[in-house]
């Protein structure tokens, strides 16, 4: 685990550890190194929901399937990040996600059985690592309340926008970069991608929107805070 150093000090899950501490913690929590090619799951829906996971190398996109066979994209994880937590730590039967990997990724599976037990091997890491989580968790909730936001919007033109509004304001600047491409965003904003492009082009035409590949321009950004 020590050549994948480098990622887990981006991860906020080990924020405010030394290195040595990162990894006495991860053995702790029965750490996996699981590896996997381009297309394949990391971790699959009907799984037991036992580990969280730590995005080391690569991307992971993680996403649902609705009963009607639709899939959901629930978002993409880069290095550092962390992936099926909230159902580890509510100790849910089973995964309703799968994570799948978008490009050859490395991971880390941390047992969260093992959290909530004592460590003397590294306790003061593990409280840490638990205070850490709590705040994880935390910011993924807000997350998902600014995704229920943007899906409250009627049209994919309002939810578009509420979205590249939201990225925009985060970014304190006009131009974004979207981390999706064109089918992950219509699956994102749960809506068709014939019509999200559609509707990006019907933007584009009327100016508000300035469109190279994933890269996004607020045009009325630029007119009412001049970014």
């Amino acid at each position: 685990m020590r050549a994948y150093l480098g990622a887990l000090r981006l991860s906020p899950l080990f924020r405010g550890m030394e290195d040595e501490q990162i990894l006495a913690v991860t053995e702790c929590l029965g750490g996996q190194l699981r590896r996997c090619p381009k297309g394949g799951a990391i971790l699959r829906a009907g799984q037991p929901a036992t580990h969280l996971g730590v995005v080391l190398t690569g991307r992971v996109q993680v996403s649902r399937l609705k009963a009607g066979g639709q899939r959901v994209v629930m978002g993409e994880i880069r290095p550092g990040g962390l992936f099926a937590e909230s159902f580890a730590c509510a100790q849910a039967e089973s995964l309703p996600v799968t994570a799948a990997a978008l490009a050859d990724t490395a991971a880390l599976l941390l047992d969260c059985r093992r959290i909530s037990s004592p460590c003397s091997a590294a306790c003061g890491s593990h409280a840490r690592l638990i205070a850490n989580l709590l705040s994880v968790l935390a910011e993924k909730n807000l997350r998902l309340a600014g995704k229920v936001n943007h899906l409250s919007g009627r049209t994919i033109r309002e939810r578009l926008l509420s979205y590249l509004e939201e990225l925009s304001a985060q970014a304190g600047r006009s131009t974004v970069t979207v981390p999706f491409d064109r089918q992950a965003l219509a699956d994102y904003l749960c809506v068709d991608r014939s019509a999200l492009s559609r509707t990006i082009g019907a933007l584009q035409r009327e100016g508000v929107l300035s469109v190279q590949r994933e890269r996004f321009t607020l045009n009325h950004r630029q007119t009412e805070g001049g970014l």
